[in-house]
């Protein structure tokens, strides 16, 4: 019983915040939306046992994407008079697309096609399996996955790495050992004849 009602609350706040993230006026207000979407997400995912997915979304999404989106729409001067011109021109096109989403989901989760029949373990948890497979099954895929994401990182540095300035820079070190002679030179040139 506590499970449906912990089911309810979160799927309830998570239609909520997902309308706010589509409904709210000022940027920053609709991102703040979306990470308490995520969060009521990975709750849901909780209560279905999929740990690793849950943490994998608190971790990722909110932790890092959604924190880095909120601090570039907070330094962004976004016009929102502008985003928001062509909003009922483009509405029942959007209305189409989610009305066509929806039927999607519908079919998914309705459709006797898709139920799964997998035995579900007793006293493993969702992440000690997800483990075994990867290192097991798929440890070869896993590794050049890995590969391939170094490789795509040291290119991305290496394009970015820029030459140093050519700026001056004073060394105390060597001031410090500067002699008279170093800098000064006296020229004895002949004495000038007045008339």
């Amino acid at each position: 019983m506590i499970l449906k009602v912990i089911f309810y609350l979160f799927s309830a706040i998570l239609v909520f915040a997902a309308v706010r993230v589509i409904t709210a006026k000022n940027p920053v207000h609709a991102a703040l939306n979306l990470v308490l979407a995520f969060f009521s997400s990975a709750v849901i995912w909780m209560l279905l046992h999929a740990e690793f997915l849950a943490i994998t979304l608190i971790l990722v999404y909110v932790g890092a994407v959604m924190i880095l989106f909120l601090f570039v729409v907070m330094m962004l001067d976004i016009n929102m008079a502008v985003l928001r011109e062509g909003f009922n021109r483009y509405l029942p096109f959007g209305v189409l697309i989610g009305a066509l989403i929806l039927l999607e989901m519908v079919l998914v989760v309705g459709s006797k096609f898709f139920k799964t029949t997998a035995p579900v373990a007793e006293n493993i948890s969702n992440t000690l399996m997800l483990g075994r497979a990867l290192y097991n099954d798929y440890i070869y895929a896993f590794e050049i996955a890995a590969v391939i994401l170094l490789v795509a990182m040291v290119a991305a540095i290496s394009l970015t790495i820029r030459p140093p300035r050519q700026t001056k820079y004073q060394h105390p070190s060597e001031q410090v050992k500067v002699k008279r002679e170093d800098r000064v030179r006296l020229l004895k040139l002949p004495a000038e004849k007045s008339e």
